[in-house]
């Protein structure tokens, strides 16, 4: 996930755009091998749920962000609050609001729906054209981790390799993200720091946390296969630091190399299978992904690869028969036609800022405050693939996060809908809040706290009610007669026990509340920070081949990443976008050269 947690200068050169509504929507664009971070403050003076927010903000601090270049000296912001639930109004920090961009300047040229015909404009006739200006082996297109991965496979399998990047040089999403990569099976670094697995206990795991139907043969590879990709990893110079972070679940502020990042540890998860921590973080303070795309980046560019930067692929060349024999890359507006004799690897993201495909399959994530994604998260790729008769599957998957419980002591808290009902674990890993606050419950959520446990949010901003009893709360909040009441009289008599028989929290965070006065924090998608990006896409294999409606392989063409539908079809955990990507790139580049 996306770190924000640098406060540093906005530089408006083109490589980043920060868009936001007068509801402090973000949408962030930032080209590839650049990270940046955001923060922002207003103070709200005591609105109550249903008054307007016009005219209550009061400015005590900006907005900005930084494009860091060397990602390796990024900075953190000292979030020092004073601790006065008493006072939980006015002292809580808020985004102030920035006027509007157009929505619409990440759009695609080219949506795919049901049912509508070949996209044509991204589908040509090799025949048509007179000569190939590049031949090689294998295309691969975009310089993420999974095409970093592919390309460092295939050349060293002998391929002639080219891979075209949009952006002046290679990261994409991958260099933005905190660099936990999830991994398992008993890898040397779990066996370092003290802890067991196994490939069929992280299997377990996996196969119930990835959403409904999850793809098990996919699942089942990527377990078996995690100690070998740990040792990929390190073998290509990806440093891990043999000690484990003893915070809990997220992204370590430390360089330990081990955290937990996902609900291992939470019911029922933890029933289903024995927890081990899986997050393999590159050893660096904060942020892992810069230093980890260096690495790679790095690797790509000392291999034998044709590296073509700031290069877009805007179609592909296909045989009657369905064979993808090549691709078109416009560079600075002039078009090349690539043949690729073995195959065309498609890495280039999810489509989480294609607004109208995002509209179409996930519209619900439009709602959320930030879209975790690079320049090239505009579906660009999956577009391409359906262009060649490819299938999409679970587009309507996302994965939402929100950091609520952040500082962790706010997991003794209660977190109820809009019934005045509790609905998920309190303390189960930031994404699964995220998922079950908006996905099941419209993104309306507030977290109930009392004068003992608050604490200022790390990343949101505002308290939606504070009162001297629950009937108050429950009146500002516009819940049901009772609701909010009933709710916590049963939390709370079973609480007494360090007990939660509905929900199975963990003792260590299950405390009544009963010191007064209350607060509703917001998580309500209108304040609290949700981050989102996209978990469906192209169709494919084990082998990373990618499939047409039929089930029937593409000659020619796969793809690995974001751009397809991979090991998380609905529940997600930190780490599986960079793991996944890794692992199926590297699949592709031998599948290709199987070929």
């Amino acid at each position: 996930m996306l770190t924000v947690q640098c406060h540093l200068q906005c530089r408006a050169r083109g490589w980043a755009h920060l868009v936001d509504s007068h509801e402090c929507e973000f949408v962030v664009q930032v080209k590839a091998a650049t990270v940046f971070t955001v923060v922002g403050h207003t103070v709200d003076q005591g609105r109550k749920a249903n008054e307007p927010r016009d005219g209550l903000g009061k400015r005590i601090g900006s907005l900005w962000c930084q494009i860091k270049f060397n990602a390796l000296h990024g900075r953190t912001l000292d979030r020092s609050f004073s601790r006065s639930p008493a006072r939980m109004r006015n002292q809580l920090l808020g985004c102030k609001p920035r006027a509007r961009h157009p929505p619409s300047q990440f759009t695609s040229a080219s949506l795919h729906k049901p049912g509508d015909s070949p996209m044509t404009t991204l589908n040509r006739d090799p025949q048509t054209i007179r000569h190939w200006d590049d031949e090689v082996d294998v295309l691969v297109v975009g310089m993420g981790v999974a095409g970093a991965a592919a390309t460092l496979d295939a050349t060293a399998l002998g391929l002639s390799t080219m891979i075209v990047e949009r952006g002046g040089g290679g990261g994409g999403t991958s260099a933005m993200s905190g660099g936990v990569i999830y991994m398992g099976g008993g890898t040397p670094l779990q066996q370092a720091c003290g802890f067991e697995d196994t490939p069929d206990e992280m299997f377990k795991f996996l196969m119930a946390s990835c959403g409904e139907n999850p793809d098990e043969a996919k699942i089942r590879l990527y377990c078996d296969g995690s100690v070998d990709q740990y040792d990929w990893l390190t073998g290509h110079g990806v440093p891990f630091k043999q000690t484990y972070y003893h915070g809990v679940s997220g992204e370590p502020p430390t360089d330990d190399g081990l955290v937990w990042s996902g609900p291992e540890q939470v019911h029922p998860y933890c029933e289903i299978a024995n927890p081990a921590p899986r997050g393999h973080v590159p050893q660096i303070e904060h942020q892992g992904g810069p230093l980890l795309m260096k690495v790679l980046c790095e690797e790509v560019e000392a291999c034998p690869a044709t590296k073509v930067m700031n290069a877009r692929c805007t179609a592909l060349y296909q045989e009657p028969g369905g064979e993808v024999v090549g691709a078109v890359i416009t560079v600075f507006g002039e078009e090349r036609n690539i043949r690729a004799n073995k195959g065309v690897v498609i890495t280039t993201g999810g489509f989480v800022l294609n607004n109208e495909m995002l509209e179409h399959h996930a519209p619900l994530a439009k709602r959320c405050k930030m879209r975790v994604a690079a320049e090239g998260d505009d579906g660009s790729g999956i577009n391409l693939g359906v262009s060649a008769g490819a299938a999409t599957l679970n587009m309507s998957a996302v994965s939402i996060s929100m950091p609520i419980t952040q500082p962790w002591g706010l997991k003794r808290g209660v977190m109820i809908n809009a019934q005045g009902q509790r609905f998920v674990t309190e303390d189960t890993y930031y994404g699964r809040l995220g998922e079950h606050a908006l996905l099941h419950n419209n993104g309306r959520a507030w977290l109930i706290v009392d004068d003992e446990i608050f604490e200022k949010p790390t990343y949101m901003d505002k308290v939606s009610a504070v009162g001297e009893t629950f009937s108050e709360l429950e009146s500002e909040l516009e819940l049901p007669s009772g609701s909010l009441e009933a709710t916590m009289q049963v939390y709370n008599r079973h609480a007494e026990k360090g007990e939660d028989p509905v929900f199975h929290k963990n003792r260590e965070y299950i405390k009544p509340l009963q010191t007064p006065p209350y607060g509703a924090l917001d998580c309500t998608t209108e304040h609290a920070l949700y981050a989102a990006f996209t978990l469906g896409g192209l169709r494919t294999d084990s082998d990373a081949r990618v499939l047409d409606p039929v089930g029937d392989c593409i000659p020619g063409l796969y793809a690995a990443g974001r751009s397809t539908s991979g090991v998380s079809v609905g529940g997600y955990c930190s780490g599986l976008s960079l793991g996944d990507g890794i692992f199926f790139g590297r699949r592709a580049a031998r599948a290709v050269a199987s070929r």
